[in-house]
């Protein structure tokens, strides 16, 4: 089963950027479908972006245009850039996984993103 690890989290000023990376592990990176969501406190988890493997992207209307999707097989890492940030991006982020064959759901353990001034 895979694992992953999410990083790049941090406190960052409206308007500014941050990239999140999510490092996997203990299986074939290329056979999963990997997302980005975030949960704010007292609201539901929200998915954010989804890359597939063939690198096809999706993203919510919420971050679309701002925010951007990629994987690196070669490094077992999915990113997810974000930019123009908002204090309504402020969340808990998390990587999410899902085998294409057996559709086994695997979390990371989320990383902290304030948007403050």
């Amino acid at each position: 089963q895979v694992q992953l690890v999410e990083s790049g989290g941090g406190l960052v000023q409206p308007g500014g950027s941050l990239r999140l990376s999510c490092a996997s592990s203990g299986s074939i990176f290329g056979m999963y479908v990997m997302s980005w969501y975030r949960q704010a406190p007292g609201k539901q988890r929200e998915l954010l972006a989804e890359v597939d493997i063939g690198d096809r992207t999706k993203y919510a209307d919420s971050v679309k245009g701002r925010f951007a999707i990629n994987r690196d097989n070669a490094k077992s890492t999915v990113y997810l850039q974000m930019n123009s940030l908002k204090p309504d991006d402020t969340a808990v982020y998390y990587c999410h996984a899902v085998h294409l064959l057996t559709r086994q759901t695997t979390w990371g353990q989320g990383t902290q993103v304030t948007v403050s001034s």
